[in-house]
């Protein structure tokens, strides 16, 4: 049985690292023809044509095939994951510690990444009248969604929508922060309610997140041909100045995750769990490389527990219970991400967001790092449905599809290793005996 687990397990990393090849032919293979076409036949009317009846509408399908199984996602990620707080009453203030961590924790990364977007400006700079003229060409889906999302509302009007009075109703209208509350508040009756029938319902709900999963899992194979004609069009009409943004846009990111690794975590572990830094990153650097090479916060989770009782000896109840709603609720680099991205693009296309917007997107980010399934790429839906939420054009997200694998295991390495800070502190406030050591190596 371990042996076909392991062996399942290579196969399903064998997949992926072919799949992130054939992304980065797509993507070189689209700027490359893109950059050729933008300066070797400026104007043509071919051009036009092709991007008109061919790179669009399939980089538009692939946009609304994500767009089909978000929503489904989102709901049942976020429903069974609060039902299974349901230990939270037996570790009591286990399970509020690290609640109350994470919250703290996840906005303080989000406000991080959206105040270096907004001073460094890494989308500044375009076109507004070459961006709208991209926006124009093949994107009638997507202005099907964002008009789906009505007039934003603000103030107090902002608040009250929260609360969604028709579930279906806020589901056509891609109205994110609603249906997220409705799959909160359901997961929380779920939880409460420990029955025969709720049981077999949630067996239902994870049978539903297992099938969405898989359906994505086949769509995201579609990638390399949708990054190839995002970038065939966006190259054909930016030229070099994508590659600048590009270069921005990363550089912004690895600049966010950075400092939230750097100084916000070591700074939480020294005043909080009196642990020393040095020591801690030394202690974890075998989940810290696993999780840069598998980009996965649920494949590194062994790897991970391993850590926690091998090397940080951390009492092993709390560990478990921290890391495993950790790599699902606790993502702070996946929620950095989707904010960064959100803001380049909306500065991309020249939309200024308002401030009331962006506190918007910065709750959408720290529940979607709650929703956000912990397997490569996992971030992309959410990112696509916030941009439709805030009237940012979705199809923008094929600036930075070719570039998310990169910054994928970047983030996902701050992930994990958010939980293990996590685990750690929530460890440094309970009274239980640490894990004893490994035994050495006969």
């Amino acid at each position: 049985m371990a042996e076909q687990t392991a062996e399942a397990a290579a196969g399903e990393e064998a997949r992926a690292r072919r799949l992130q090849w054939r992304m980065l032919i797509g993507f070189v293979a689209g700027l490359t023809i893109g950059l050729i076409v933008h300066y070797g036949a400026p104007g043509a009317a071919w051009v036009e044509t092709v991007t008109t009846y061919v790179t669009g509408p399939l980089g538009q399908i692939f946009l609304r095939l994500l767009f089909m199984l978000v929503i489904p996602l989102l709901v049942s990620a976020l429903i069974v994951g609060v039902a299974e707080m349901g230990e939270m009453r037996a570790l009591k203030s286990i399970g509020v510690r690290t609640l109350v961590y994470t919250v703290i924790v996840s906005t303080i990364s989000v406000a991080i990444s959206l105040a270096l977007v907004n001073a460094l400006q890494p989308g500044a700079g375009v076109d507004p009248a070459v961006a709208r003229s991209l926006i124009a060409e093949g994107a009638e889906g997507a202005k099907a969604i964002t008009a789906r999302a009505g007039e934003a509302k603000t103030g107090m009007d902002a608040v009250v929508a929260i609360v969604p009075d028709n579930l279906f109703a806020a589901m056509s209208e891609a109205d994110v922060l609603a249906v997220m509350f409705f799959a909160l508040f359901f997961g929380i009756g779920l939880m409460l309610v420990q029955t025969r029938q709720t049981e077999a319902l949630k067996t239902v709900v994870e049978g539903v997140f297992e099938v969405v999963m898989k359906l994505i899992g086949l769509v995201i194979q579609l990638a390399p041909i949708a990054v190839f004609c995002f970038m065939f069009n966006l190259a054909a009409q930016f030229g070099w100045d994508l590659i600048i943004r590009l270069s921005a846009f990363v550089g912004v990111v690895l600049l966010a995750l950075a400092l939230q690794m750097f100084v916000v975590f070591p700074l939480i572990l020294r005043f909080f769990a009196g642990k020393s830094p040095v020591a801690f990153f030394r202690q974890i650097q075998e989940a810290f490389v696993m999780a840069f090479a598998t980009a996965s916060s649920n494949a590194t989770l062994p790897t991970a527990l391993r850590v926690a009782h091998d090397q940080l000896r951390l009492p092993d109840r709390v560990a478990r219970f921290v890391l495993t709603i950790g790599a699902t609720a606790n993502q702070n680099g996946t929620a950095m991400f989707e904010g960064v991205t959100v803001l380049f693009l909306a500065q991309f296309f020249g939309i200024d967001l308002t401030l009331e917007q962006q506190l918007v997107v910065m709750l959408v980010c720290i529940l979607g790092g709650i929703g956000t399934a912990g397997v490569p790429a996992g971030s992309l839906p959410v990112i696509a449905l916030i941009l439709a939420s805030v009237g940012v054009p979705p199809e923008g997200i094929g600036l930075i599809l070719g570039v998310d694998r990169f910054l994928d295991m970047c983030r996902t390495t701050l992930n994990v290793v958010g939980d293990l800070v996590a685990a750690t502190v929530v460890s440094a406030g309970v009274k239980d005996k640490p894990a004893a050591a490994a035994p050495p190596p006969a």
